[in-house]
């Protein structure tokens, strides 16, 4: 037994000295301590990188890492949900429309939906919130459509000005026969020749808000596909394929489409998600044009250390696949289709998809990044030590014997 012990004892690799043998210098000490100081700061740092969360939970961290993963995005039939809030400080509530369409032919005219409009003065100051664009009409002793004024004892039908789908079709208020007019394909020219639009002080209302502005927010559910969105004035139709706002019912000869973006993001929130348009404004000098943002949307899933996902997207970067934004204005005159003033947004998706994945770092992680602390520190500063220390012996011996100059 005491064979194998002393076979065991002979492979100690840590011999022991006697403490009579030790020799302790002043520069030791300082290394010594020196060297203490700064593994504590790089334990300090390690633990507040990816430590333990508390005494009582081992092995939970502070802080969590993230590991990023870029692959093939091979989901269809989504959606993608559009948040904005975008103010307009020189074009009324009355007049901007909001519409989206996309390249499979689905088209969102006028929405109005989970859309909020603040009217807002010459100097931000919001003056009314709405969600419709000029009010209800006013029922009194409206025209019937057979011609004649409504009566106590009749039910109110409105006519159409020739743009009823059917015989039985009523318009009873203006937005009602401008939708109609838009079904046909037709503008209209003069609201005061159409008695519901009269009647509701159509272009009253659109008078008493010149000057002011108008901040409009909301979202859009639209196709996961390449498609635009833009905020214009007048109401939009469709005449012979072409997409048509009617702008002569407003009477203006211009309109300004200066504009502030104070959010615009595509999908949920997810942390370190960043939005590029988030803040841009931009001035307009000339007296009508359309102003173009082209974006370029990549597909994000974020998962947190809890297991929760998160289907979002992110404005991704031609340079570092984190935002893509080209701006572009056309100036143009009102009533050429080309030129159609307002504030586009065409936005296409990347077929890649960018997945981030919250994790601890393990706890054997963490003992070994101590450990090679520790270590390190140890080794480095034993050397240091053993350097300075035999320097100085050799220098003692010479200078003893005469030989040092």
């Amino acid at each position: 037994m005491d064979n194998i012990m002393g076979k065991i004892r002979s492979l100690d690799a840590y011999p022991k000295i006697n403490e009579d043998f030790y020799s302790r210098t002043l520069p030791g000490g300082v290394i010594t301590l020196a060297s203490s100081i700064v593994m504590l700061l790089l334990f300090i740092s390690e633990l507040s990188r990816s430590s333990l969360k508390s005494l009582l939970y081992v092995c939970l961290y502070l802080h969590a890492v993230t590991e990023t993963k870029l692959v093939v995005d091979t989901s269809r039939g989504e959606t993608l949900r559009i948040n904005f809030d975008v103010t307009f400080p020189a074009l009324p509530c009355s007049i901007l429309s909001l519409d989206a369409m996309d390249i499979s032919g689905e088209r969102h005219l006028d929405v109005k939906h989970d859309i909020i409009k603040k009217r807002i003065d010459s100097h931000g100051n919001v003056i009314e919130t709405r969600q419709e664009g000029i009010g209800a009409p006013k029922i009194e002793k409206p025209l019937q459509k057979h011609g004649g004024r409504l009566e106590h004892n009749e039910t109110y039908c409105g006519s159409c000005f020739g743009a009823e789908a059917s015989d039985d079709e009523c318009c009873n208020s203006c937005e009602e026969v401008r939708e109609a007019y838009r079904n046909k394909g037709w503008a209209v020219s003069n609201p005061d020749l159409i008695d519901q639009c009269k009647r509701e002080g159509f272009l009253q209302r659109i008078k008493d808000e010149d000057g002011e502005g108008c901040n409009i927010y909301g979202f859009l559910e639209v196709n996961k596909v390449a498609g635009n969105f833009h905020f214009a004035p007048g109401k939009s139709f469709d005449h012979a394929g072409v997409h048509m706002h009617d702008l002569l019912a407003f009477q203006k000869d211009s309109f300004n489409i200066s504009h502030k973006i104070n959010r615009l993001a595509f999908g949920e929130y997810f942390p370190g998600v960043m939005n590029p348009l988030d803040g841009v404004q931009w001035t307009q000098e000339t007296p009508s044009g359309m102003y173009q943002y082209f974006v370029k949307v990549v597909p994000t899933v974020y998962t947190d250390v809890s297991g929760h996902i998160i289907q979002s997207n992110q404005i991704a970067s031609i340079c570092s696949l984190q935002f893509s934004v080209t701006e572009h204005f056309r100036s143009g005159q009102v009533g050429q289709l080309q030129s159609l003033p307002g504030v586009f947004f065409f936005y296409d998706l990347s077929p890649i998809k960018v997945t981030f994945t919250e994790e601890h770092i393990s706890f054997l992680h963490f003992l070994t990044s101590v450990c090679a602390i520790v270590g390190g520190v140890f080794t480095v500063s034993g050397i240091l030590d053993s350097f300075i220390y035999h320097g100085q012996r050799a220098i003692k011996k010479k200078m003893e014997i005469g030989k040092f100059s």
